[in-house]
């Protein structure tokens, strides 16, 4: 007996008992309250001896059996300072329920100890214990809540923010910027476009206008900062927003992708700096998922190049439509590594086939396809930067063409369903031996489709330039810019396509689903961007003035470098596809012979001919080549 009453006091004296003590004591105060207020209010505050022996006699057992029911509608295993809907539910549900029992014994013989009270006595105190204990929990909360913003209070220099957005995110980001005041982000006011919402409250924050109005003297002197609460909206909408920020002068940030959200990945105060690609103004591409998933869900599919900024961003699509296998084929074992890695945190470890091989290794290449038999193939591994391979023509020759030739031959010989490459905008009457060798891929998969018509699809996509790629323009210019400067810009008139890299990657997946052979698909890019307007919005994100603190310093066009990329040869025909966003390109086929005879000369002389000795060899093979010759 002895034991167990240490027992029962050790737990008491635990956290978990004191928590369940503290618990027990308030709610008991609560509801004692609350009873003796009861009669009161019942008999207009003038109790007689006979019903007041009564009240004594039934506030143990009424206590007894509300604590019973909270105690069974867990009521006793939170934190009593955190108080929420579904607590406030609970708690109505749980006094209701013994208010109910209790008035049940009116209906039955019950011995002199458990005589119930009046039922008028039971519905007042039923009323006034949910408000009592509803109040004390949320008096509760307010407390902890004032008493961690008066801890930070003296460190808390807070930042007045303007919410762009009053819908839910917009509502949800306030709700959570007050609640922790520790971020140092204080809402004052909501812009938003819908005129319904104007000269409302959220939150006691009021809803002003459109985002224009932030211009106005009175607002732009008391906006710090500006958080764009539109994850869903149009990004050129979004795009106007973050010039009106940069033309009052404030950091200007993002709430989390509407996708992030959803997944529960981040919170919605987790902001995000603005980025490039939130300023070109693009709309997402919509892609038809449900024939994506029927292109790949069961299958087994093959990607070169999956280490690659294309190529990985390719393996974590395609892992998510379930593939029966997904062959990881890259050279770089640190990189195949790290997308390996990656792809089996996110749950895809058991299809996956990490595979270290060099496309230009026949033989293994050969074992690979008899091995697992792939289904399709997305041939991303590439040399692709232009300035280097001008230098080396004949590195970019043997990996861009002769790697397509060897990797497309064992598709061909494995009966793979689909041979799709990525190709690139520089291929289109190229200056540069890198476009000028994936030229030459795209020829000669043309050229073995039209000899088998019946047999593997091949196709090849074309796309610019892909954010945040490696070697791409916008990491150069973000060092140049973090080193002081000056940016350094090739030309003031040259222009590029630019998509991000999901975007280019879901491209691919699209053009795969409406190939029937020998095509080229290039998705509808938009507008050009001049790189110097995006030198200009990069330094102007980084909270510096071009020209003022950041010089942009023009260099001139390098090797093989154009001052705009074009859409399409003259002798490609524009097809219509069912998709708005892309656009199929065909021409006529080349003899395969003949690509086969130009590829074999060529390489024969891989390692004799000099530089541009090699360039102008390649020009007779691929006649729209304009090479950059020293």
């Amino acid at each position: 007996m002895a034991k167990s009453l240490e027992e029962i006091i050790s737990v008491m004296r635990s956290r978990w008992g004191l928590r369940l003590l503290s618990l027990l004591t308030a709610y008991s105060l609560c509801l004692l309250v609350c009873h003796f207020l009861a009669w009161l209010i019942r008999f207009d505050f003038a109790i007689d001896d006979y019903y007041w022996n009564e009240l004594l006699d039934t506030v143990w057992f009424v206590i007894l059996v509300n604590l019973l029911y909270l105690a069974l509608f867990r009521q006793f295993s939170g934190i009593i300072s955190f108080f929420g809907v579904r607590d406030l539910i609970r708690l109505l549900v749980a006094l209701l329920a013994a208010s109910c029992t209790i008035a049940l014994l009116h209906l039955v013989d019950t011995p002199p100890f458990l005589e119930p009270p009046p039922r008028g006595v039971i519905l007042i105190f039923f009323v006034l214990s949910f408000l009592g204990l509803a109040f004390m929990r949320l008096a509760f909360r307010l407390y902890r809540e004032r008493e961690a913003f008066q801890g930070d209070h003296r460190k808390w220099n807070a930042k007045r923010v303007a919410i762009v957005g009053a819908g839910r995110v917009g509502g949800s980001l306030a709700r959570d910027l007050f609640a922790r005041k520790g971020l140092g982000l204080k809402p004052m006011f909501f812009f938003d476009d819908d005129q319904n919402k104007w000269n409302s409250r959220i939150h006691d924050v009021p809803v002003i206008g459109k985002p224009e109005r932030m211009l106005d003297e009175k607002f732009r002197e008391s906006i710090d900062e500006v958080i764009i609460a539109l994850p869903g909206e149009n990004r050129r909408r979004v795009q106007e927003v973050i010039s009106v920020a940069q033309e009052i002068g404030v950091k200007c940030e993002k709430v989390p992708s509407i996708d992030e959200l959803a997944t529960g990945r981040v919170k919605v105060s987790q902001l995000r700096n603005i980025e490039i690609q939130d300023l070109l103004g693009r709309d997402p591409v919509a892609l038809e998922t449900d024939n994506i998933r029927k292109l790949i869900q069961g299958k087994t599919i093959a990607v070169t190049g999956a280490g690659g900024s294309i190529g990985s961003e390719l393996c974590r699509q395609i892992a998510g439509f379930n593939p029966k296998r997904l062959l990881l084929i890259e050279q770089c074992e640190v990189q195949l590594f790290k997308i390996e890695q990656e792809l089996v945190s996110l749950g895809y470890g058991s299809s996956l086939a990490p595979l270290i091989a060099d496309i230009l290794d026949r033989d293994r290449m050969h074992s690979i396809f008899q091995r697992f038999k792939p289904d399709g193939v997305f041939h991303a591994a590439a040399h692709k930067h232009v300035p280097m391979m001008e230098h080396q023509p004949g590195e970019a020759f043997k990996n861009n063409s002769m790697g397509t030739v060897i990797v497309s031959e064992m598709a061909e010989a494995a009966g793979v369903d689909f041979f799709l490459m990525i190709s690139t905008d520089k291929a289109i009457n190229p200056t540069s031996v890198m476009g000028a060798t994936k030229r030459m891929g795209e020829i000669y998969i043309q050229a073995l489709n039209a000899t088998q018509p019946e047999g593997t699809k091949f196709l090849a996509v074309r796309f610019g330039n892909v954010l945040g790629s490696s070697g791409s323009v916008v990491p150069i210019f973000e060092k140049q810019i973090e080193a002081g400067g000056p940016v350094k810009v090739t030309h003031p008139d040259v222009t590029r396509y630019f998509m991000t890299i999901p975007e280019a990657v879901g491209l691919v997946l699209q053009s795969a689903v409406h190939a029937h052979g020998g095509e080229i698909f290039v998705l509808d890019m938009g507008e050009p961007v001049k790189i110097v307007d995006l030198a200009r919005q990069l330094i102007e994100l980084h909270g510096q003035k071009p020209e003022v603190d950041i010089e942009i310093e023009f260099t001139g066009l390098r090797p093989g470098e154009k001052l705009f990329e074009e859409i399409a040869h003259g002798e490609e025909n524009l097809v219509a596809t069912d998709h708005s966003k892309i656009m199929r390109f065909i021409c006529e086929p080349e003899n395969l012979e003949d690509v086969k005879q130009a590829l074999q000369d060529i390489n024969r002389k891989l390692y004799i001919l000099e530089h541009d000795q090699f360039k102008q060899r390649l020009q007779e093979a691929i006649p729209e080549y304009r090479p950059y010759l020293t």
